[in-house]
């Protein structure tokens, strides 16, 4: 029986350090011989593509519109069509591949079209140990059901105010959506002396990230911020983020 990957999908208010996050814990697994890993950029500002150093041409929201509006080719029906299209969006790295869904072009009912990318990530994921999703703050593919329901969902937030107050929705969303609590955990990034007095309830965060220098510089320098050296605090602590999520996940298999 093909193993079933570990997902773990990413959710916060915008300016946190999802991206980064979601970048460096994908280079984290890698490091630790966790590979393949898909990493899937949810968010409609698509740009985990240049956290990881890569290139996307082609997103599945663009790919999406295609298999409607384009001619397919003989013998080919819009299912084998958006399957075949599916595979050319992937973009191939060492150690993981990256796929973008990236935004819905003009108007009408796309139910038929998210039916077929659901059940092209389904055959997919047979593929990949883990499955990193870099999602937006209001999880509406995984409402969808688009990318399937998460192993783990990791809320990333800064230490202020805002961005635990939005802890709470996130978590009150996920919950609503049939998530168990157990499986909603939150990461604070961008850490420096404590958090803003906002009650985000009594369970310890899995992660703490440091506010790292070497984040702001790869930044500065336009370069790929998942390629910081390993010892940075932030690298460090993604790192014990991901064994962290490794012991989860073999957790999960001996059930």
């Amino acid at each position: 029986m093909p193993h079933k990957p570990f997902t773990i999908a990413l959710s916060g208010k915008g300016g946190t350090g999802k991206t980064t996050t979601s970048s460096l814990l994908v280079r984290a697994l890698i490091s630790l011989g966790e590979t393949p890993v898909l990493a899937v950029d949810a968010d409609p500002n698509a740009n985990l593509h240049e956290a990881l150093g890569v290139t996307v041409r082609e997103t599945l929201g663009s790919m999406r519109e295609e298999a409607f509006t384009r001619h397919i080719p003989p013998g080919m029906n819009r299912h084998k069509y958006v399957q075949y299209r599916f595979r050319q969006a992937l973009v191939e790295s060492e150690g993981f591949d990256l796929v973008a869904m990236g935004r819905t072009e003009g108007s009408g009912c796309y139910c038929f079209a998210n039916d077929l990318l659901s059940e092209c990530m389904g055959e997919l994921e047979r593929d990949y140990h883990f499955i990193i999703i870099d999602s937006e703050a209001g999880m509406e593919h995984i409402a969808r059901g688009t990318i399937g329901t998460p192993d783990l969902l990791l809320i990333v937030s800064d230490p202020g105010a805002r961005g635990l107050r939005t802890i709470a929705r996130i978590r009150e969303i996920a919950t609503q959506l049939g998530l168990p609590k157990e499986k909603i955990r939150v990461v604070f990034n961008q850490y420096k002396t404590g958090t803003a007095p906002v009650d985000i309830g009594s369970e310890e965060p899995i992660a703490i990230i440091p506010d790292d220098p070497a984040v702001e510089q790869a930044d500065l320098q336009a370069t790929p911020v998942s390629q910081i050296p390993a010892d940075s605090p932030a690298g460090i602590a993604v790192q014990r983020l991901a064994e962290k999520i490794i012991a989860l996940a073999k957790a999960r298999q001996d059930q």
